[in-house]
């Protein structure tokens, strides 16, 4: 048919070397910076489900959660100053994508992690010291500045780090440590909600240090990828040494040649470019378009409004305090578990079809959710939630976690960090970060609003999104499993719409 996958010359290079205990621990290293991220997004959701942690900040939302003042089940956490709180993080990451693009460049992938830590660090302090809503925002905000550094670089250090063969695993631990950072924050927020005296949400937000300590005391001690040591000038023998440690073999010369081949184009083109403009070319088209939609569309699956949001929505939904904690400690074990599945099977498998089959299942679960709140709430929202239809519910969403867990979410992490030739890597997973940071802000600032004006037809708006970016991956996405990341240009020149954009020169 006129989409699908490109079929990708069968004699692609495979370098020697294997999987080496190294390249594990540097990627575990790297990956925990998808620890910092998660912890986030889990943690905000529960703390603002907290009564000692609304009534002290969020006066306004503590007297309707209290039903001191009456709400409308759909409306009751309905506040722009309670989701500017969780949504301003990744403002902040937005933000700083560019000068951290222009870190990782210049400076390399390692040193961005680390700044990344340690700003991370500041903000975790900040925010469990907080004494009026001020402090939570400047916290929050450094959490972000910490993030955007973070996501700029660790994808592109698994990535670079990988044998080509093992890309897609390695690379997917990062959504992987995003998803345990997910299921810890839950398992925090409800042990913490148990404490006595109103202070367990400052020991929530305090321990967002923990997994910035592990990425920071485990960054000092890592190399940088051979690419970004070739790209910054280092000798032929400082490369040739970290490249026989990452692969564990001597024979390092061909993949060598390859990666100083790759720079030196590199180079050529950024010096033909010279500026960050360059990346718009025609020829850099199909990585840009998937650049851009790739991040918009993981974006509007829904999913953080499942993972932000998890303990108000279903106290939205009638679950009672404890119980909605519960139910976000269970879907974020669904949520690990699901992405394990990506990890074993993303390289054996490939891209493509993950991305289809989690794309259906997202699609129906969530139709079926929008369906029964309808049936349930109805417009006026005023109602309540039977056990059955309870489980009923947090059950869909668990497939529905899971179906993201195992396509949009690592993928959206994968695809863009591999697609793009060295000169001009960076500024594409810059512009991914980006976009993808700009959505979820968007999406975390606006749902509580959105999900107070559209009732149960949010859910059916997130559902046309997941039909639409299933469409677009079945004819416009091709396949990247296998290809050695210096030589990425192949599924481009071989696919049917994206070859009238690669000039013949990038074919050989």
């Amino acid at each position: 048919m006129a989409g699908g996958a490109a079929v990708v010359d069968s004699s692609s290079k495979v370098y020697p070397g294997r999987m080496t205990a190294f390249v594990i621990f540097a990627s575990l290293v790297a990956a925990c910076g998808g620890l910092m991220l998660g912890y986030d997004i889990g943690i905000s959701g529960g703390v603002t489900a907290m009564s000692s942690f609304l009534q002290p900040f969020f006066p306004d939302v503590y007297r309707k959660e209290q039903g001191i003042v009456s709400s409308n089940q759909y409306c009751k956490f309905d506040s722009h100053k309670l989701t500017f709180f969780t949504s301003s993080l990744y403002l902040a990451a937005l933000v700083v994508q560019w000068p951290a693009s222009y870190s990782t460049s210049k400076h390399g992938r390692k040193l961005s992690i680390i700044i990344g830590a340690v700003i991370f660090l500041l903000g975790a302090a900040f925010n469990a010291a907080a004494i009026h809503v001020a402090m939570l925002y400047i916290g929050r905000l450094l959490l972000g500045l910490g993030v955007g550094f973070v996501i700029q670089a660790a994808p592109l250090y698994l990535s670079e780090m990988a044998p080509s063969k093992s890309r897609g695993s390695l690379n997917t631990i990062f959504q992987l440590m995003i998803t345990i950072g997910i299921l810890l924050a839950n398992l925090v927020n409800y042990a913490t909600n148990k404490i006595q005296g109103g202070w367990g949400w400052r020991l929530s937000l305090g321990l967002a240090a923990l997994p910035a300590a592990i990425v920071l005391l485990g960054s000092i001690s890592l190399p940088d990828t051979p690419n970004s040591m070739i790209e910054r000038g280092a000798s032929e023998e400082d490369v040739k040494k970290n490249l026989r440690r990452i692969r564990g073999t001597d024979d390092v010369h061909e993949e060598y040649q390859d990666l100083c081949d790759a720079c030196a184009n590199a180079t050529k083109a950024a010096n033909n470019n010279n500026n960050k403009l360059a990346i718009f070319q025609r020829k850099y088209v199909p990585q840009m378009v998937m650049t851009f939609l790739i991040p918009f569309f993981q974006q509007l699956t829904g999913i953080n409004v499942i993972m932000f949001y998890a303990p108000v929505l279903f106290q939205t939904l009638g679950f009672g305090n404890d119980a909605s904690l519960m139910s976000a400690v269970i879907t974020g074990l669904v949520n690990v578990a699901a992405t394990g599945v990506a990890f074993l099977v993303v390289d054996r498998y490939g891209r493509r079809p993950l991305f289809l089959e989690g794309g259906l299942q997202m699609l129906l679960s969530q139709v079926i959710i929008g369906s029964l709140i309808w049936k349930v709430f109805g417009v006026a929202g005023m109602a309540s939630v039977s056990k059955g239809y309870a489980y009923g519910i947090v059950a869909l969403i668990c497939v529905y976690v899971a179906g993201f867990a195992w396509s949009w979410g690592p993928l959206g992490w994968l695809v863009p960090s591999e697609i793009f030739p060295l000169e001009i890597r960076s500024t594409g997973q810059g512009i991914n970060a980006t976009i993808n940071m700009l959505m979820t802000f968007v999406i975390g600032q606006v749902f509580l609003s959105l999900l107070c004006a559209t009732k149960f037809g949010l859910f059916f708006i997130f559902a046309f999104f997941v039909l639409s970016m299933t469409l677009f991956v079945a004819f416009f996405l091709p396949e990247t499993k296998g290809i050695p990341i210096e030589d990425m240009s192949k599924v481009w020149s071989q696919h049917w719409f994206w070859r009238r954009f690669v000039p013949s020169e990038r074919l050989n």
